[in-house]
Protein backbone atom coordinates (compact mmCIF):
# COMPACT_ATOMS: atom_id res chain seq x y z
CA UNK A 1 0.00 0.00 0.00
CA UNK A 2 1.18 3.55 -0.69
CA UNK A 3 0.68 6.40 1.79
CA UNK A 4 0.35 10.16 1.62
CA UNK A 5 2.42 10.49 4.80
CA UNK A 6 4.51 8.20 6.97
CA UNK A 7 4.72 9.46 10.57
CA UNK A 8 7.56 8.20 12.77
CA UNK A 9 7.36 8.56 16.56
CA UNK A 10 8.98 6.48 19.31
CA UNK A 11 5.86 6.16 21.50
CA UNK A 12 2.32 6.05 20.12
CA UNK A 13 -1.18 5.38 21.39
CA UNK A 14 -2.26 3.96 23.74
CA UNK A 15 0.76 5.57 25.42
CA UNK A 16 -0.18 9.07 26.61
CA UNK A 17 2.08 12.13 26.58
CA UNK A 18 1.89 15.55 24.98
CA UNK A 19 4.21 14.49 22.17
CA UNK A 20 2.33 11.26 21.57
CA UNK A 21 -1.04 13.01 21.61
CA UNK A 22 0.20 15.54 19.06
CA UNK A 23 1.29 12.73 16.75
CA UNK A 24 -2.00 10.87 17.23
CA UNK A 25 -4.31 13.87 16.74
CA UNK A 26 -2.43 14.96 13.60
CA UNK A 27 -2.37 11.42 12.19
CA UNK A 28 -6.06 10.74 12.83
CA UNK A 29 -7.05 14.24 11.79
CA UNK A 30 -5.32 13.87 8.43
CA UNK A 31 -6.87 10.43 7.97
CA UNK A 32 -10.31 11.93 8.59
CA UNK A 33 -9.56 14.43 5.83
CA UNK A 34 -8.88 11.64 3.36
CA UNK A 35 -5.11 11.20 3.73
CA UNK A 36 -3.63 7.70 3.71
CA UNK A 37 -1.54 7.68 6.88
CA UNK A 38 0.99 5.22 8.28
CA UNK A 39 2.52 5.54 11.74
CA UNK A 40 5.71 3.72 12.69
CA UNK A 41 6.38 3.42 16.42
CA UNK A 42 8.03 1.08 18.87
CA UNK A 43 5.94 -1.58 20.61
CA UNK A 44 6.36 -0.04 24.08
CA UNK A 45 3.97 -2.63 25.51
CA UNK A 46 4.62 -6.22 24.35
CA UNK A 47 0.90 -6.94 24.62
CA UNK A 48 0.18 -4.59 21.73
CA UNK A 49 -0.11 -5.97 18.19
CA UNK A 50 2.69 -5.31 15.73
CA UNK A 51 0.16 -4.04 13.20
CA UNK A 52 -3.30 -2.56 13.64
CA UNK A 53 -5.59 0.15 12.34
CA UNK A 54 -6.45 2.89 14.84
CA UNK A 55 -8.59 5.92 14.07
CA UNK A 56 -8.21 5.40 10.33
CA UNK A 57 -4.41 5.11 10.60
CA UNK A 58 -2.22 2.06 9.81
CA UNK A 59 0.00 1.64 12.88
CA UNK A 60 3.21 -0.37 12.47
CA UNK A 61 4.95 -1.23 15.76
CA UNK A 62 8.54 -2.45 15.97
CA UNK A 63 9.65 -4.97 18.63
CA UNK A 64 11.65 -3.64 21.58
CA UNK A 65 14.65 -5.63 22.84
CA UNK A 66 15.74 -3.39 25.73
CA UNK A 67 14.84 -0.25 27.66
CA UNK A 68 17.38 2.35 28.80
CA UNK A 69 15.64 4.93 30.96
CA UNK A 70 12.99 6.44 28.72
CA UNK A 71 14.66 5.09 25.60
CA UNK A 72 13.45 1.97 23.83
CA UNK A 73 15.94 -0.12 21.86
CA UNK A 74 14.27 -1.37 18.69
CA UNK A 75 16.75 -2.58 16.03
CA UNK A 76 14.10 -2.68 13.29
CA UNK A 77 12.64 0.78 13.91
CA UNK A 78 14.85 2.89 11.61
CA UNK A 79 14.73 0.33 8.79
CA UNK A 80 10.94 0.11 9.04
CA UNK A 81 10.60 3.89 8.87
CA UNK A 82 12.81 4.03 5.79
CA UNK A 83 10.95 1.16 4.11
CA UNK A 84 7.52 2.69 4.63
CA UNK A 85 8.72 6.20 3.77
CA UNK A 86 9.72 4.94 0.33
CA UNK A 87 6.04 4.08 -0.19
CA UNK A 88 4.92 7.54 0.99
CA UNK A 89 4.83 11.05 -0.43
CA UNK A 90 6.35 12.64 2.69
CA UNK A 91 8.04 11.50 5.91
CA UNK A 92 7.06 13.23 9.15
CA UNK A 93 9.37 12.75 12.17
CA UNK A 94 8.63 13.67 15.78
CA UNK A 95 11.80 14.79 17.59
CA UNK A 96 13.71 14.28 19.81
CA UNK A 97 14.40 10.78 18.49
CA UNK A 98 17.72 8.96 18.77
CA UNK A 99 17.21 7.10 15.49
CA UNK A 100 16.33 10.23 13.48
CA UNK A 101 19.90 10.88 12.40
CA UNK A 102 20.22 7.32 11.10
CA UNK A 103 16.91 7.62 9.25
CA UNK A 104 17.73 10.93 7.59
CA UNK A 105 21.52 10.69 7.39
CA UNK A 106 21.15 8.30 4.46
CA UNK A 107 19.15 10.94 2.55
CA UNK A 108 15.55 9.72 2.45
CA UNK A 109 13.97 9.45 -0.97
CA UNK A 110 11.00 11.63 0.04
CA UNK A 111 10.75 15.10 1.61
CA UNK A 112 11.11 15.20 5.39
CA UNK A 113 9.06 17.33 7.78
CA UNK A 114 10.26 17.32 11.39
CA UNK A 115 8.31 18.44 14.43
CA UNK A 116 10.79 19.46 17.11
CA UNK A 117 8.89 19.23 20.40
CA UNK A 118 11.42 19.82 23.16
CA UNK A 119 15.06 19.42 24.16
CA UNK A 120 15.53 16.03 25.76
CA UNK A 121 15.37 16.27 29.57
CA UNK A 122 16.70 13.43 31.73
CA UNK A 123 17.58 13.25 35.44
CA UNK A 124 21.31 13.93 36.04
CA UNK A 125 23.78 11.08 35.49
CA UNK A 126 26.50 9.79 33.19
CA UNK A 127 24.10 7.76 31.05
CA UNK A 128 21.76 10.73 30.81
CA UNK A 129 24.54 13.04 29.62
CA UNK A 130 25.63 10.54 26.97
CA UNK A 131 22.06 9.97 25.78
CA UNK A 132 21.35 13.70 25.64
CA UNK A 133 24.49 14.36 23.59
CA UNK A 134 23.65 11.55 21.16
CA UNK A 135 20.09 12.78 20.67
CA UNK A 136 21.34 16.32 20.10
CA UNK A 137 23.65 15.14 17.29
CA UNK A 138 20.83 13.08 15.79
CA UNK A 139 18.48 16.07 15.91
CA UNK A 140 21.01 18.37 14.26
CA UNK A 141 21.45 15.94 11.35
CA UNK A 142 17.72 15.60 10.90
CA UNK A 143 16.94 19.31 11.09
CA UNK A 144 19.51 19.94 8.35
CA UNK A 145 17.84 17.28 6.16
CA UNK A 146 14.30 18.57 6.75
CA UNK A 147 12.42 20.47 4.08
CA UNK A 148 10.32 22.02 6.86
CA UNK A 149 10.48 22.09 10.65
CA UNK A 150 7.46 22.57 12.92
CA UNK A 151 7.86 23.96 16.45
CA UNK A 152 5.18 24.59 19.06
CA UNK A 153 6.16 28.27 19.26
CA UNK A 154 8.98 30.62 18.39
CA UNK A 155 9.47 31.08 22.13
CA UNK A 156 10.27 27.38 22.43
CA UNK A 157 12.55 27.35 19.39
CA UNK A 158 14.57 30.47 20.20
CA UNK A 159 15.49 29.17 23.67
CA UNK A 160 16.24 25.61 22.57
CA UNK A 161 19.75 24.16 22.66
CA UNK A 162 19.06 23.33 19.02
CA UNK A 163 18.46 26.96 18.09
CA UNK A 164 21.51 27.14 15.77
CA UNK A 165 19.92 24.39 13.67
CA UNK A 166 16.36 25.64 14.10
CA UNK A 167 17.33 29.17 13.12
CA UNK A 168 18.57 27.97 9.73
CA UNK A 169 15.56 25.72 9.11
CA UNK A 170 12.43 26.58 7.17
CA UNK A 171 10.48 26.87 10.40
CA UNK A 172 6.73 26.91 11.06
CA UNK A 173 5.37 27.64 14.56
CA UNK A 174 2.24 25.52 14.96
CA UNK A 175 0.81 25.04 18.44
CA UNK A 176 0.11 21.46 19.50
CA UNK A 177 -3.46 20.44 18.59
CA UNK A 178 -5.87 20.81 21.51
CA UNK A 179 -9.39 19.46 21.82
CA UNK A 180 -12.39 21.54 22.85
CA UNK A 181 -13.48 19.69 25.97
CA UNK A 182 -16.30 21.94 27.12
CA UNK A 183 -19.49 20.36 28.34
CA UNK A 184 -18.16 18.04 31.03
CA UNK A 185 -19.87 17.38 34.37
CA UNK A 186 -18.14 18.45 37.61
CA UNK A 187 -18.17 14.91 38.99
CA UNK A 188 -14.78 15.20 40.67
CA UNK A 189 -15.84 18.12 42.89
CA UNK A 190 -16.41 17.12 46.48
CA UNK A 191 -16.75 20.46 48.31
CA UNK A 192 -17.76 24.06 47.63
CA UNK A 193 -14.13 25.13 48.12
CA UNK A 194 -11.50 25.87 45.46
CA UNK A 195 -10.39 22.92 43.36
CA UNK A 196 -6.89 22.95 41.85
CA UNK A 197 -6.07 20.42 39.14
CA UNK A 198 -3.06 18.84 37.51
CA UNK A 199 -3.29 16.49 34.53
CA UNK A 200 -0.24 14.90 32.94
CA UNK A 201 2.33 12.18 33.34
CA UNK A 202 3.25 11.67 37.02
CA UNK A 203 6.97 12.15 36.43
CA UNK A 204 9.82 14.23 37.83
CA UNK A 205 9.93 16.82 35.04
CA UNK A 206 6.34 17.91 35.78
CA UNK A 207 7.51 19.41 39.10
CA UNK A 208 4.77 17.85 41.22
CA UNK A 209 6.83 18.12 44.41
CA UNK A 210 6.57 21.91 44.13
CA UNK A 211 2.81 21.76 43.62
CA UNK A 212 2.43 19.53 46.66
CA UNK A 213 4.45 21.98 48.74
CA UNK A 214 2.42 24.93 47.45
CA UNK A 215 -0.88 23.21 48.24
CA UNK A 216 0.34 22.34 51.72
CA UNK A 217 0.47 26.08 52.42
CA UNK A 218 -3.16 26.60 51.34
CA UNK A 219 -5.02 26.23 54.62
CA UNK A 220 -8.65 26.21 53.45
CA UNK A 221 -10.07 22.87 54.68
CA UNK A 222 -12.49 22.78 51.74
CA UNK A 223 -9.72 23.23 49.13
CA UNK A 224 -8.95 20.21 46.99
CA UNK A 225 -6.01 19.17 44.78
CA UNK A 226 -6.97 16.76 41.99
CA UNK A 227 -4.02 14.97 40.37
CA UNK A 228 -4.78 13.04 37.20
CA UNK A 229 -2.47 11.22 34.84
CA UNK A 230 -0.61 8.04 34.06
CA UNK A 231 1.92 6.63 36.51
CA UNK A 232 1.87 2.95 35.57
CA UNK A 233 3.35 2.96 32.07
CA UNK A 234 5.33 6.22 31.93
CA UNK A 235 8.77 6.09 30.34
CA UNK A 236 11.65 6.61 32.77
CA UNK A 237 9.68 5.92 35.94
CA UNK A 238 7.06 7.75 37.99
CA UNK A 239 7.06 9.89 41.16
CA UNK A 240 3.73 8.45 42.30
CA UNK A 241 5.19 7.31 45.64
CA UNK A 242 5.88 10.93 46.60
CA UNK A 243 2.35 11.92 45.58
CA UNK A 244 0.86 9.04 47.56
CA UNK A 245 2.80 10.02 50.68
CA UNK A 246 1.42 13.54 50.39
CA UNK A 247 -2.11 12.23 49.90
CA UNK A 248 -1.82 10.07 53.03
CA UNK A 249 -0.79 13.15 55.02
CA UNK A 250 -3.45 15.39 53.50
CA UNK A 251 -6.86 13.86 52.65
CA UNK A 252 -7.66 16.96 50.56
CA UNK A 253 -5.43 15.50 47.81
CA UNK A 254 -7.03 13.05 45.37
CA UNK A 255 -5.11 10.83 42.92
CA UNK A 256 -7.36 10.15 39.94
CA UNK A 257 -5.06 8.04 37.78
CA UNK A 258 -5.12 8.01 33.99
CA UNK A 259 -8.13 9.83 32.55
CA UNK A 260 -9.47 9.39 29.03
CA UNK A 261 -12.28 10.80 26.90
CA UNK A 262 -15.29 12.02 28.87
CA UNK A 263 -13.33 11.69 32.11
CA UNK A 264 -10.99 14.46 30.93
CA UNK A 265 -13.97 16.69 30.08
CA UNK A 266 -15.36 16.08 33.56
CA UNK A 267 -11.98 16.83 35.13
CA UNK A 268 -11.80 20.29 33.54
CA UNK A 269 -15.41 20.96 34.57
CA UNK A 270 -14.45 20.12 38.16
CA UNK A 271 -11.53 22.50 38.69
CA UNK A 272 -11.18 26.25 39.19
CA UNK A 273 -7.51 26.59 38.22
CA UNK A 274 -5.01 24.36 36.45
CA UNK A 275 -1.44 23.96 37.76
CA UNK A 276 1.52 23.03 35.56
CA UNK A 277 4.64 23.39 37.76
CA UNK A 278 7.02 21.75 35.26
CA UNK A 279 10.80 21.96 35.34
CA UNK A 280 10.89 20.95 31.63
CA UNK A 281 8.02 21.71 29.26
CA UNK A 282 7.51 22.50 25.57
CA UNK A 283 3.85 23.54 25.48
CA UNK A 284 1.45 21.75 27.81
CA UNK A 285 -1.59 20.49 25.90
CA UNK A 286 -3.53 19.89 29.11
CA UNK A 287 -3.12 23.48 30.27
CA UNK A 288 -4.25 24.82 26.88
CA UNK A 289 -7.30 22.53 26.89
CA UNK A 290 -8.12 23.73 30.42
CA UNK A 291 -7.92 27.34 29.20
CA UNK A 292 -10.25 26.54 26.31
CA UNK A 293 -12.77 25.39 28.94
CA UNK A 294 -12.46 28.65 30.90
CA UNK A 295 -9.97 27.37 33.49
CA UNK A 296 -6.86 29.56 33.86
CA UNK A 297 -3.44 27.95 34.20
CA UNK A 298 -0.57 28.73 36.53
CA UNK A 299 2.62 27.49 34.95
CA UNK A 300 6.36 27.96 35.22
CA UNK A 301 8.50 30.44 33.32
CA UNK A 302 9.91 28.00 30.78
CA UNK A 303 10.31 28.66 27.06
CA UNK A 304 7.43 27.04 25.22
CA UNK A 305 5.64 25.95 28.37
CA UNK A 306 4.76 29.55 29.25
CA UNK A 307 3.56 30.33 25.72
CA UNK A 308 -0.12 29.31 26.12
CA UNK A 309 -0.41 31.67 29.10
CA UNK A 310 1.56 34.58 27.65
CA UNK A 311 -0.24 34.35 24.30
CA UNK A 312 -3.71 34.45 25.85
CA UNK A 313 -3.30 36.08 29.27
CA UNK A 314 -5.30 33.12 30.60
CA UNK A 315 -3.33 32.47 33.77
CA UNK A 316 -0.06 33.34 35.48
CA UNK A 317 3.61 32.49 35.06
CA UNK A 318 5.86 31.83 38.07
CA UNK A 319 9.52 30.88 38.50
CA UNK A 320 10.27 27.14 38.38
CA UNK A 321 10.86 25.34 41.68
CA UNK A 322 9.22 28.09 43.75
CA UNK A 323 6.33 26.72 45.84
CA UNK A 324 5.61 30.09 47.52
CA UNK A 325 5.23 31.90 44.19
CA UNK A 326 3.13 29.02 42.87
CA UNK A 327 0.82 29.18 45.92
CA UNK A 328 0.36 32.95 45.65
CA UNK A 329 -0.41 32.76 41.92
CA UNK A 330 -2.92 29.95 42.44
CA UNK A 331 -4.76 31.92 45.13
CA UNK A 332 -4.78 35.08 43.01
CA UNK A 333 -6.03 33.29 39.90
CA UNK A 334 -8.76 31.51 41.84
CA UNK A 335 -10.32 34.93 42.43
CA UNK A 336 -10.81 35.69 38.72
CA UNK A 337 -14.42 36.33 37.74
CA UNK A 338 -16.35 34.57 35.00
CA UNK A 339 -16.04 37.34 32.41
CA UNK A 340 -12.23 37.35 32.59
CA UNK A 341 -12.17 33.57 32.27
CA UNK A 342 -14.47 33.55 29.24
CA UNK A 343 -12.47 36.18 27.37
CA UNK A 344 -9.30 34.16 27.92
CA UNK A 345 -11.05 30.94 26.92
CA UNK A 346 -12.16 32.46 23.61
CA UNK A 347 -8.60 33.53 22.82
CA UNK A 348 -7.32 30.05 23.69
CA UNK A 349 -9.87 28.35 21.43
CA UNK A 350 -8.90 30.63 18.55
CA UNK A 351 -5.18 29.89 18.95
CA UNK A 352 -5.07 26.24 19.93
CA UNK A 353 -8.10 24.47 18.43
CA UNK A 354 -7.25 21.22 16.67
CA UNK A 355 -8.84 22.13 13.32
CA UNK A 356 -6.68 25.22 12.84
CA UNK A 357 -3.64 23.15 13.81
CA UNK A 358 -4.56 20.50 11.22
CA UNK A 359 -5.07 23.16 8.57
CA UNK A 360 -1.52 24.39 9.12
CA UNK A 361 0.05 20.92 9.28
CA UNK A 362 -1.76 19.96 6.08
CA UNK A 363 -0.42 23.07 4.34
CA UNK A 364 3.17 22.31 5.43
CA UNK A 365 2.98 18.66 4.36
CA UNK A 366 1.50 19.56 0.98
CA UNK A 367 3.99 22.38 0.52
CA UNK A 368 7.09 20.21 0.72
CA UNK A 369 5.71 17.94 -2.00
CA UNK A 370 5.41 20.76 -4.53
Amino acid sequence: MTYDVCIAVNYYAPYVSGLTETARVVAEGLAARGWKVAVVATRHDPALPLRERLGGVDVHRCPVVATIGRGLVSPSFAATVRRLSRRSRVLHLHLPMLEAGLITGLRPEVPVVSTYHIDLWLPPGLVARAATAAVRVSSAITLRRSAAVVVNSDDQAEHSRMWPSLRRAKRYPIAAPCLDRRGGSPGYRTTSGPHIGFLGRIVADKGLSYLLAAFDDITDPDARLLIGGDYLTVAGGSVIDEVRRAARRDPRISILGLLRGQQIDDFYASIDVFALPSVAESFGIAQAEAMMCGVPSVTTDLPGGRYPVTATGMGAVVPPRDPAALRDALLETLAWDASVRERGAARARDLFGSESCLDRYEAVLKGVQA
